[in-house]
């Protein structure tokens, strides 16, 4: 597996806290799922698989606190099961019938190197090989394209992203050290219905987050 490095940026974030059941607060860096997330709208395939190895804080972690319009409810499950049995239906929600105002605690002015593995599954094609997606990813990492926009944590908060490729020529992390505690690391999907989080004990140490193997002793359910 060949390790790669994103640089990603952005004015606010807010990776949710999922014990926060009402308002929205973020956990203080990024979590390994969200950097899961924006590796794969640059290069996602059935037949790859992205593992988020080290997460580096940039800058100072700094917080604001927002209120934004949400909406209550989401599209139902029967409804889109329906239109999509009929070939027809109504899937849409009127905004205005269906608005909150929420508070949020946010992070701003954010800044990370987070490295990741690209590793090609067991059961992938043959021609489905290390070099072709490592070549897809570089060239589309340098470009600056992507499949969809990346996200730090909300889709209203847009990620600036650029591929690492000297890390002796980049700036230093942030000097703090500290426990964390409890964070998301992602989730199983083993049952597709029903997807379960599991978590790990974080600690920023010299402004680094160490990330453990999906599968090791330290990520819990």
């Amino acid at each position: 597996m060949k390790t790669y490095c994103l640089e990603l940026t952005g004015d606010f974030a807010c990776f949710t806290r999922p014990e926060m059941k009402v308002e929205r607060v973020s956990y203080d860096v990024i979590t390994p799922s969200a950097a899961r997330a924006c590796f794969e709208a640059i290069l996602w395939k059935p037949a790859i698989r992205w593992h988020i190895r080290k997460i580096e804080v940039l800058k100072p972690i700094r917080w604001i606190n927002l209120r934004r319009n949400e909406v209550a409810s989401v599209v139902s499950t029967r409804n889109v099961e329906t239109a999509m049995k009929n070939g027809i239906g109504i899937l849409g929600l009127n905004i205005e019938d269906d608005r909150q105002q929420r508070a949020g605690l946010f992070l701003r002015d954010v800044a990370y190197r987070v490295h990741a593995d690209l590793e090609v599954l067991p059961n992938a094609a043959p021609d489905n090989t290390p070099m072709k997606f490592q070549e897809m990813f570089e060239r589309r990492a340098k470009r600056g394209q992507c499949v969809n926009q990346p996200y730090l944590g909300c889709r209203e908060f847009a990620a600036n992203f650029r591929l690492v490729a000297d890390l002796a020529a980049e700036p230093a992390t942030i000097d703090e050290t500290r426990e964390l505690g409890f964070m998301l690391h992602d989730l199983d999907f083993t049952h597709p219905a029903d997807p379960a989080p599991r978590f790990f004990r974080a600690r920023l140490e010299n402004g680094v987050v160490n990330v453990p193997a999906w599968d090791s002793e330290e990520v819990r359910g």
